[in-house]
Order: C-alpha cells, then sequence, then structure tokens
C-alpha cells in the first residue's frame, strides 16, 4: 500500500511539473504572439507562427480550443485568409463544446464564426449556429444577450422583421428575468426600430424611468446581463424620447410628438454643457428633422423654416453631420416649398436630396413627394412622373420593406389617377392605403385617404357616401392635427352640405373654412417673408451662412386645396 501511495504522488508531482512546464512554455509563445500582434505596424505573420507553434506540443484541450480561436481571431480581423480562419473557428467552437465551464471560448467562437459565415454569405450556415448557442448559453447572461442582438439583427438584414422582433422580445423578456433593466432597454429600443410597437414603446419608457432613478455605482456591471455599457443612461434617456418621437410623428400624434421632443432638447441642452460627444449632435439634428415635419404639417411653417435653419448651423459645425445629413436637409426644404406652393423649388430641392442619398427608404420618401408635386403641376413632367411611378409602384417589387412608405405610394397613386378622371382606379388604390394605414395607426395617411375618397365620391355625386368619409377626416385632422387636411375637408363639407340643402351645416363648415384658410395665409405669409425663405434656392455645396431679407411673399395659397 505504502508502495503504491509512493508512486501515486510521484505521478501526480510529474503531472504537476508537466503542467507547469506545459504552461510555461505557452505562456512565453503567447506573450510573443501578443508582442507582435500590438507592435506598430502589428507583425501579423509572426504572431500567427507564434500562436501556430502551440499545436506539436500536444496541449490540453483548453489550450489547443483557445489557440484556435486566437488564430482564427487574428486572421479574421487582420488577414484575408477567410479560409484559415473559419477552420480554426470551427474548430475552437467544436472542441470547446467538449469542455464544461469553458463559455468565454465557445460563445466568442460562435460569435465570430458566425459573423464569417455572414461576409462569405453562407448565413444558412450562421442562423443554425447561433441557434444554437443561444440555446446553451441561457446560463450565461453577457453572452446569451449578445447572440440574442446578433441573430435579431442578422434577421434583420435579411427583412425577416417578425424573427427579428420575437428574438429581441425574448431577449426583453429574458433582461427582465436576471433583474437587468438597462439591456431590457437595448432590446426594447432595438425591437421599437420596426412597426407594431406600441406595448414596446410602453415598456421601454418604463424601463428608461427606473434607470434614471439608479445612482451611477449601482448600474455598474455587477450583473452579468448589465456588460452592454452601450449608451450612458443619460444618453439612453435621449434616445428613448427620439424613437418616441418618431413613432409619435409617424402614427399621427403630433401633439406628443412635440412633448417629447421638447423633453428630448431640454436633456439634450443640459447634456451639451458637460459634454461634448458628436453623438449629442446627431440626436439634436434627428429630433429637429422630426419636429419640423411635424410643424409642416400643422400649419407652423415659419417655425418650420428657422428649425430648418438650425439645422443648417449645426451642419456648418460639423463636416461630418452635414455629410449625413444633407440629403434629409434638402428634403425638409423640398417639403417646405410645397407647403408654400414654391413647385419649381421643391422639385429642385428633391432632386438634389436624390443626387445625395443612396440610402433606400429616404429614396423612396423623396421619390414618392417628387412624384405628388409632378402631380400638382399637371401635364408638365408626364414621362418623368410615369417613370417615378413605376420605379415606387406597390403591386410589383416596392423598393423597400417600409410599411409606411408602401401605403405612402398608393396613395401617390390615388391622387394620380384622381387628377386622371380614372375614379374607380383610384378607390382601389386609397383603400389599399386604409387598409394598411388602419393596420398600423398611419393616422394621418388614414385622415388623406378618407378625404380624396369623399372628394371621388362627391364629384360622382354620391353625397351620402362623401359625406360618410369627409366627417371621419375631419375628425381624424383635427385629432392630428392636420391644417391642409382640415382646410380640404371643411371645403368638401361647405359644399356637400349646400347642394344637400342644409344651410346652417354649410354655414358653419364655411365658416371653418375661412378660419383655417386664414390661420394658413397668415403663417405662410410670415414664413415667406423670413430672410431664411432664401434657403428654397440653395441647391449645393454647404449650407449658406447669411440668408439676405425678402422683400414679401411671391408665392400663392392656391395649391392648399
Amino acid at each position: 500500500m505504502a508502495a503504491q501511495a509512493a508512486a501515486a504522488a510521484q505521478a501526480a508531482a510529474a503531472q504537476a511539473a508537466q503542467a507547469e512546464a506545459a504552461e510555461s512554455w505557452y505562456l512565453a509563445l503567447l506573450g510573443f504572439a501578443e508582442h507582435f500582434r500590438t507592435s506598430s505596424p502589428p507583425k501579423i505573420r509572426l504572431c500567427v507562427h507564434c500562436l501556430q507553434a502551440v499545436f506539436p506540443f500536444k496541449p490540453p484541450q483548453r489550450i489547443e480550443a483557445r489557440t484556435h480561436l486566437q488564430l482564427g481571431s487574428v486572421l479574421y480581423h487582420h488577414t484575408k485568409n477567410s479560409e484559415q480562419a473559419r477552420s480554426h473557428l470551427e474548430k475552437a467552437w467544436l472542441i470547446s463544446q467538449q469542455i464544461t465551464q469553458f463559455e468565454d471560448v465557445k460563445f466568442e467562437a460562435a460569435s465570430l464564426l458566425s459573423e464569417l459565415y455572414c461576409q462569405e454569405n453562407s448565413v444558412d450556415a450562421a442562423k443554425p449556429l447561433l441557434r444554437k448557442a443561444i440555446q446553451i448559453s441561457q446560463q450565461t447572461p453577457y453572452w446569451h444577450c449578445r447572440l440574442l442582438f446578433q441573430l435579431a439583427q442578422l434577421h434583420t438584414l435579411e427583412k425577416d422583421l417578425v424573427s427579428a422582433c420575437d428574438l429581441l422580445g425574448v431577449g426583453a423578456e429574458y433582461a427582465r428575468v436576471v433583474g437587468s433593466e438597462y439591456t431590457r432597454a437595448l432590446f426594447l429600443l432595438s425591437k421599437g426600430m420596426v412597426k407594431s410597437v406600441k406595448p414596446c414603446l410602453k415598456q421601454l419608457q418604463q424601463c428608461i424611468q427606473t434607470i434614471s432613478t439608479l445612482h451611477d455605482d449601482e448600474i455598474l456591471p455587477s450583473n452579468p446581463a448589465d456588460l452592454f455599457h452601450w449608451l450612458p443612461k443619460e444618453h439612453m434617456c435621449v434616445l428613448v424620447y427620439l424613437v418616441t418621437v418618431m413613432h409619435s410623428m409617424q402614427a399621427g400624434y403630433l401633439e406628443k410628438a412635440q412633448k417629447y421632443t421638447d423633453k428630448a432638447l431640454m436633456q439634450l441642452e443640459k447634456l451639451k454643457m458637460l459634454d461634448c460627444s458628436p453623438i449629442l449632435s446627431s440626436f439634436q439634428v434627428i429630433l429637429l428633422e422630426h419636429i419640423i415635419m411635424c410643424r409642416l404639417v400643422t400649419g407652423h411653417k415659419a417655425t418650420a423654416l428657422q428649425e430648418i435653419s438650425q439645422v443648417c448651423q449645426l451642419c456648418q459645425q460639423s463636416p461630418r453631420l452635414f455629410s449625413n445629413h444633407a440629403a434629409q436637409l434638402h428634403t425638409l426644404l423640398g417639403l417646405y416649398c410645397v407647403s408654400v406652393n414654391c413647385m419649381d423649388n421643391a422639385e429642385a430641392q428633391f432632386t438634389t436630396a436624390l443626387r445625395l442619398t443612396n440610402h433606400q427608404e429616404l429614396w423612396a420618401f423623396i421619390v414618392t413627394n417628387l412624384a405628388s408635386v409632378y402631380i400638382r403641376e399637371g401635364n408638365r413632367h408626364q414621362e418623368v412622373l410615369y417613370s417615378l411611378l413605376e420605379r415606387i409602384n406597390p403591386d410589383h417589387s416596392f423598393p423597400v420593406s417600409s410599411h409606411c412608405l408602401r401605403a405612402a405610394a398608393f396613395y401617390v397613386r390615388g391622387l394620380f389617377s384622381f387628377f386622371q378622371g380614372r375614379y374607380n382606379e383610384a378607390k382601389r388604390f386609397l383603400r389599399e392605403t386604409l387598409k394598411m394605414s388602419n393596420a398600423e395607426d398611419l393616422n394621418r395617411l388614414t385622415a388623406c385617404s378618407l378625404v380624396l375618397l369623399g372628394h371621388i365620391f362627391y364629384v360622382l355625386g354620391n353625397h351620402r357616401e362623401s359625406n360618410n368619409m369627409v366627417v371621419p377626416a375631419m375628425q381624424l385632422a383635427s385629432k392630428i392635427p392636420d391644417m391642409s387636411v382640415q382646410l380640404w375637408s371643411s371645403a368638401l363639407l361647405r359644399d356637400l352640405n349646400k347642394a344637400c340643402g342644409n344651410a346652417m351645416d354649410a354655414h358653419e363648415a364655411a365658416q371653418m373654412h375661412q378660419n383655417f384658410s386664414q390661420q394658413l395665409l397668415q403663417d405662410h405669409i410670415e414664413a415667406c417673408s423670413l430672410p431664411e425663405h432664401n434657403l428654397i434656392t440653395w441647391t449645393d455645396g454647404p449650407p449658406p451662412v447669411q440668408f439676405q431679407a425678402q422683400n414679401g411673399p411671391n408665392t400663392s395659397l392656391a395649391s392648399l386645396l
């Protein structure tokens, strides 16, 4: 027995010595590899040689898997040798799955390997890999959340928004269960960038309130799921307000959009006194872009123009900001030009914006608005108009997945058919718009479609059906509030009631129409008298620094109906 014990002790000692020796050579090679990787400039070939030298020593599985991961990572990030990178990462993933308590290597290998698969357009290989990694990472909060984000992003790139939303919902619930409000907010924010998000926005606002009450030391990553420190909580708060503004504007809740814009801009002013982070200026510009569109709808063109000027000033301070937002700036000027009936300038602004953007959704938005300008201009641009309408044909291959833009494209087709006198075709397009806008609470599109349908029925002599369209259009337009649709609706109600012999109702509608006309005319005159009105002629280069004063308005109010 004593001899056996002595032999066992001797074997254990030899094993310990061997392990110590293995550790020393491994650490030496690792140190050399890291030295070469971080040299200036990096000596990647020598780094790779050092890591490859580990394998002839027949290292333990843990060292073997980690080395494959390190080699795969270096080759992926620093060389074009994707085949070798893939081979090492696949080995790291395979070996690490056989080892317990080896999560970092296992899941980093899965994450990098799926990235590489996507880069090689092997998405079908990346998805099952990520699903398996997500399935076995539930006890490792950091990696579980990160892998969920990664798979959701992959689905988003494939335009599979339903699957992406499902994964983000799973992530938000997981973060709630493990007690990470910060990471939950990240999942909800990501989910808030796609459609049907009312419950998500409500949860997000509650979540950001919780985060805002925490002291800085309380949100340090003691919880592994809190390791996603993507933005400071103050920046997160502004971003939540921004997402709320975007959705409120799209849904036509313009007072809510105004309320959250004011909150966000107030927070930004405070932050910019202490923090010069470029992201704050980006937030400010995006907020202003959205509130400018709201102002144009609510009949506050002069204020919108001054805010466009403010965006110009912010862009003058940062070439990068101007580069990122030049197309949006010209688009906003185009929308302003339409609102004051400067159609030639609107065309020039939209054409400039198209030249400056390669963003598909913005391109579709600009083309939709440019088409509406050509429709209102009559027969001047028939050939160009037909070409534009074909490029945003919602019945065929619409260029983007945006539900809102596709619904708007149906509306523009309906508007064109109406001006062409093809009323049955117009009704088909407008009913499609109504179906889509009702499904997603796109209230402004709903109001516009209802009033145009009401106009069609009025022209066809169907006064009862016209009234059934115009009355809800007016109610919805008042709720938004949309001044142009209110003006249009009140004119139709006046004519409808007059035709039906309802003198009192006709008089009331005529009075409403007069009131709306006066408000819009006053705002129209004020906007066109501002020196900033000269911005409508700017179509090239950086924003002009100074504006010459206008003598007075040179446009008419005639096109508001």
